[in-house]
């Protein structure tokens, strides 16, 4: 079974980067594996609410932190320009000393394109999108001298990115799509993620992402697979009860139900057998959302009582 891989997602709407900057220092501090930030224009469904820029974020986390890894979930491939974004990953990688998951996706805010002049395709489109960004990033952050691309939606002409990133970064591909956009990470990914919607269904979507790994000739292993989800914890369960029901409440229409058969809600004892549930379901990545006013405290529940079990 491999080693479990805790991510947290670090705060970011209506957030001062103050407040960010103190989560990021206590998280690594904590002992956590990565931290995470949406790449969104508009913080979901509500574009008069602030939130930090996704990359620009990263940077500035990777300037203050030493070990911990960083990512976007996810960056829409159809947002940027390829080339500008490869620029910029490769940056923030350098910034961070090797530390940068790429997280990558179609996108599916429709107002966020349009509202900053960005063509906003219809799905088919946008996955063409995605698909051309994997094949061109990882040739942009390679050896090849002056990259030439030719696709529907890409075009360079011998396009290079130095420095390059310190290591080869790995690529995360989030989405559902049983069709496309797992397939996609079948063939051209390092992590698929799984969303927060899915979490119940999570074995029967390793096993379509192992079949497409088959067909395509790839060893499921090098996929790694990981799960976005809500962690609702509490000391007992008398505690745990009523923040179950009030996260369920407030988060099940974008992280999933709180009460589901997977969520990691409860004690540190129920939270860490669900986790196990995971991880014989083959995953063993986290992205965490903590259900919290504050949700450094959680968190350091969590780091203080789960962590340690599984490492």
């Amino acid at each position: 079974m491999p080693r479990a891989h805790f991510g947290i997602l670090v705060p970011q709407v209506r957030a001062a980067w103050a407040e960010t900057r103190d989560a990021v220092v206590a998280y690594e501090a904590m002992g956590y594996d990565s931290l995470w930030v949406n790449d969104h224009m508009y913080a979901p469904q509500s574009p008069d609410r602030p939130i930090l820029e996704a990359w620009s974020t990263l940077a500035a986390i990777a300037a203050i932190t030493d070990r911990i890894e960083l990512g976007t979930l996810v960056t829409p491939a159809g947002l940027r320009n390829v080339g500008q974004l490869a620029k910029t990953i490769a940056t923030v990688d350098r910034i961070a000393g090797g530390r940068v998951i790429a997280g990558l996706g179609a996108g599916w805010a429709e107002r966020e394109f349009e509202d900053f002049g960005v063509p906003f395709l219809d799905a088919s489109g946008r996955l063409g999108q995605l698909r051309e960004a994997l094949q061109v990033l990882p040739r942009l952050w390679g050896d090849e001298y002056g990259v030439t691309f030719e696709g529907k939606h890409a075009h360079l002409r011998g396009a290079m990115v130095e420095p390059k990133p310190v290591r080869r970064v790995p690529i995360l591909v989030g989405g559902g799509g049983e069709q496309v956009t797992m397939r996609l990470a079948a063939r051209y990914a390092d992590v698929w993620n799984n969303l927060p919607d899915d979490q119940p269904r999570l074995a029967e979507k390793v096993a379509v992402l192992r079949q497409h790994c088959a067909e395509v000739g790839r060893d499921p292993a090098e996929v790694a697979v990981s799960q976005t989800c809500l962690v609702t914890i509490a000391e007992d369960e008398a505690s745990a009860r009523p923040m179950i029901e009030r996260s369920a409440e407030l988060f099940s229409a974008t992280m999933g139900d709180a009460r589901g058969p997977l969520a990691l809600s409860g004690t540190p004892t129920q939270v860490i057998a669900r986790i196990e549930e995971h991880l014989n379901a083959g995953c063993a990545m986290f992205h965490i959302q903590f259900f919290g006013r504050d949700p450094r405290v959680p968190a350091a529940l969590f780091a203080r009582t789960v962590l340690p079990h599984f490492q």
